[in-house]
């Protein structure tokens, strides 16, 4: 299951960073949040999630506990990757409306104007 979740992993930071490199906005945008999805999945594998077990941890079974910090910074990285997406679902409709494309050359062309 581990090597299931280690190629899953993988294949969404090598789709997003495939999608990050290209000249269209919105394939930065689609390869931002599949990066976003990786890192979220990654920190959910580091975490060793035991299913059935409390997320806290008791004196008289220390073994058997789920640890809450990867379950914290996960939901703290789903906030900041939904923060991240709204700017730059903005950011790409204002440089569609001023630019007419979303074509990122046509952004460095404007730069001069």
């Amino acid at each position: 299951m581990e090597l299931l979740i280690a190629i899953v992993i993988g294949a969404l930071f090598s789709a997003g960073i495939y999608l990050l490199l290209s000249r269209t906005l919105l394939r930065i945008l689609l390869g931002v949040s599949l990066t976003t999805h990786g890192v979220l999945l990654l920190l959910l594998a580091m975490g060793k999630l035991n299913a059935g077990a409390a997320p806290l941890l008791h004196a008289r079974a220390a073994a058997a506990y789920a640890d809450p910090l990867p379950q914290a910074l996960i939901l703290t990285a789903i906030v900041i990757g939904f923060g991240i997406t709204a700017f730059l679902i903005v950011l790409c409709y204002r440089a569609y409306q001023v630019l007419g494309s979303d074509d990122t050359e046509l952004c460095r062309g404007a730069e001069n104007e």
